[in-house]
């Protein structure tokens, strides 16, 4: 028999008043973009020293690829050659096949889902049969999708999945691949993706719960939607906040499409693009809130569209904003960019290493300092 309880987020309020002294890193969707974008940022937080001092890392999209790599390769990862053979070299070995379009074309022709092919293409390229059981305890990855039936987060860790309007399942069997699928099921193609559960997993149901439906097979897509940022696990928690963003501005449309099919994305874009911008308005008042108010935070936030020039500082690696915008612009498929170019691949690498390595020096700081190299040559 299942216990009811007061719901996740009344019990953290009643054990702990505010948040603790960790360190937290949120990393944004974007597909192959996000995907390429924070690789970029991992591999300079890594030679920082940082990435070993984060207590909890949240991902959601094509940012839940690159994480759960990490989290996956996170015992071998001693030098940074380990990095880029373990980490660095299977990414982008997957960036130069498209999973989306053949995924859909199956999902229409096979038994399968869409989804249920693309946890079946990240297993075969990165995880294997790995189960989420397999990563570590610290940092505690989070990998966020949105429960469709209730319309809040559905956190999937090593040790639990929760949503605070149904319950908490605990050591649940999940393969990591199925995770991240679930997590980067982007709508309307690649959604939704169905979590085969039964009520009696749930070790605890919460008061919200009224419909004993929302325990079996639950109906998951991409974490964007509910929090494109992955920012609400790490603002809540940590006192030390930093957030690669690889989410682009929307650009004015002034002839928008209008069959169902580009106007949907089109609207779908918005939508995403309106709760990134307001999460990201309340990080960076957190980070300007006088001391000894309850939202300070100290952290750093880089973005995908940001402007190197604009955090002035004197040892920043060089990258032109008109090279950068174009990356910002580019597509959040699960496809490789404009013909396979490596070039492209190499360049977003390079723009998420420079602007995290700028930022965490510039507002963050890091008593480990080592020299910023491009990891490619040819800059951004």
């Amino acid at each position: 028999m299942t216990q009811t309880v007061a719901p996740v987020s009344q019990v953290a309020i009643a054990k702990q008043p505010g948040p603790n002294k960790g360190i937290g890193l949120a990393l944004s969707g974007g597909g192959y973009r996000a995907m390429l974008f924070h690789l970029g940022a991992f591999i300079r937080l890594f030679e920082l020293g940082l990435l070993k001092d984060i207590d909890r890392i949240s991902s959601v999209s094509g940012a839940s690829i690159t994480s759960a790599k990490v989290a996956l390769e996170w015992k071998r990862l001693k030098t940074r050659d380990d990095f880029f053979e373990h980490v660095v070299v299977p990414i982008r070995r997957l960036a130069r096949w498209p999973i989306d379009i053949p995924c859909v074309a199956a999902g229409l022709l096979t038994p399968w889902t869409v989804s249920e092919c693309i946890a079946g293409a990240l297993r075969a390229f990165l995880f294997g049969n790995a189960s989420i059981r397999q990563i570590p305890t610290r940092p505690q990855f989070i990998f966020d999708a949105t429960n469709v039936e209730t319309g809040t987060l559905w956190r999937i860790t090593r040790d639990y999945m929760a949503d605070w309007k149904v319950g908490r399942i605990e050591s649940a069997y999940v393969r990591l691949a199925e995770a991240v699928a679930a997590s980067a099921a982007f709508p309307p193609f690649l959604s939704p993706y169905v979590l085969g559960v039964r009520p009696a997993d749930f070790k605890t149901v919460y008061r919200e719960c009224k419909d004993r439906r929302l325990l079996s097979d639950i109906a998951l897509t991409d974490g964007g939607v509910y929090d494109n940022l992955g920012l609400e696990t790490i603002w809540k928690s940590y006192r030390n906040v930093l957030v690669s963003d690889a989410s682009a501005a929307l650009q004015s449309d002034p002839r928008p499409a209008r069959n169902w099919l580009s106007h949907s994305g089109r609207v779908i874009g918005i939508a995403y693009g309106q709760a990134a911008s307001l999460r990201k308005r309340q990080l960076i008042a957190s980070y300007k809130a006088p001391d000894g108010d309850t939202n300070k935070r100290r952290g750093a936030y880089w973005g995908i569209g940001s402007d190197i020039k604009n955090y002035h500082f004197g040892d920043a690696l060089e990258a032109q904003h008109e090279r950068t915008e174009k990356l910002a612009k580019l597509g959040t498929q699960l496809r490789p960019f404009r013909f396979f170019s490596k070039e492209l691949d190499e360049r977003l690498i390079n723009w998420g290493y420079a602007i995290c390595d700028t930022a965490v020096r510039k507002h963050f700081g890091q008593r480990n300092n080592p020299t910023a190299k491009f990891p490619y040559p040819g800059g951004v």
